[in-house]
C-alpha cells in the first residue's frame, strides 16, 4: 500500500534546516567561502531540491511521504537495499570529496570548460529529474509496484527511466561544474548503481506490472537514447 501519512510541521522544518545547511557544510570542507564553483553548486542545489518539494507538498503530497519512506520499508529485495543504500552514501560522498579535494589538493582541478559542460549536464538532469516526479505520481525511493498502470507519457516516453538519466545527468555534470576528479569518478560510481538498478527493476516490473512487457516494446532504451 502507498503511505498517506501526513508531513509535520516539524518534517517540514528539518527538511529546510537540512537544504540550507548543505551549501553551507560544502564550502565549511572546503575551507574556501569565496569558492565560486562551490556558491554556483549550492544554490543550484537549494534551488532544485526546494522546488522538487515544494511541487510535491502543494501538489502531490502522497508522493512526497512516499519519498520519505525509509529503505528496507517497501517489501523490496536484499540486492536493491544494498544498492539503494551504496547510492545514498554515495550522494553524501559526490557532494564532500570535491569539497575536501579543494582545501586538501588531493588532485588536480579539472579545466574550465569541463566545469561549463558540468552546468549544462546538470540543467538537463534538472529538468528530467524534476518533470519525472510531476509526470510520475508513483515515482518512488523504492522498488515496488504501487500501480496497475504503466506510465508511458512525457519524459517516460523518451527513455523507461527518466529519473535515473536526470540523477546520472547530475552526478556526472556536478562533478564536472565542481572542478572535481574526485567528484567526477564518484559520481560515475553511482551511474554504476543506477544501472544495476535498473536490471533489478525491470525484472520486477516486467513479472508484476501488467503491460510492461508493452511498454518496454514501444519505448525501447532504458537510459541512453540510442544507446542502452
Amino acid at each position: 500500500m502507498r503511505s498517506t501519512s501526513v508531513i509535520t510541521a516539524l518534517r517540514l522544518v528539518g527538511v529546510g534546516a537540512w537544504l540550507l545547511a548543505l551549501p553551507v557544510l560544502l564550502l565549511w570542507l572546503s575551507g574556501d567561502w569565496r569558492w565560486r564553483e562551490g556558491w554556483g553548486f549550492g544554490i543550484w542545489l537549494v534551488t532544485f531540491f526546494g522546488a522538487i518539494f515544494s511541487w510535491l507538498y502543494c501538489k502531490d503530497p502522497a508522493l512526497l511521504a512516499e519519498r520519505f519512506r525509509l529503505p528496507g520499508t517497501g517489501g523490496e529485495s536484499r540486492s536493491d537495499l544494498i544498492i539503494l543504500i551504496g547510492i545514498s552514501v554515495g550522494g553524501y560522498a559526490w557532494m564532500g570529496l570535491p569539497a575536501l579535494d579543494v582545501r586538501f589538493g588531493w588532485m588536480p582541478r579539472l579545466p574550465l570548460w569541463s566545469e561549463l559542460c558540468g552546468g549544462v549536464l546538470l540543467f538537463g538532469g534538472s529538468f528530467f529529474g524534476f518533470r519525472a516526479f510531476t509526470e510520475n505520481t508513483f515515482a518512488s525511493g523504492l522498488v515496488r509496484i504501487q500501480t496497475e498502470r504503466v506510465i508511458d507519457t512525457g519524459v517516460y516516453g523518451f527513455v523507461r527511466h527518466p529519473m535515473y538519466l536526470g540523477g546520472s545527468l547530475i552526478f556526472v555534470g556536478g562533478g564536472l561544474l565542481l572542478g572535481s576528479a574526485a567528484g567526477l569518478l564518484v559520481g560515475a560510481g553511482l551511474v554504476v548503481l543506477f544501472v544495476l538498478r535498473i536490471f533489478g527493476e525491470e525484472k520486477l516490473l516486467a513479472r508484476d506490472l501488467e503491460g510492461y512487457p508493452e511498454y518496454r516494446r514501444k519505448v525501447r532504451y532504458r537510459l541512453v537514447p540510442h544507446v542502452w
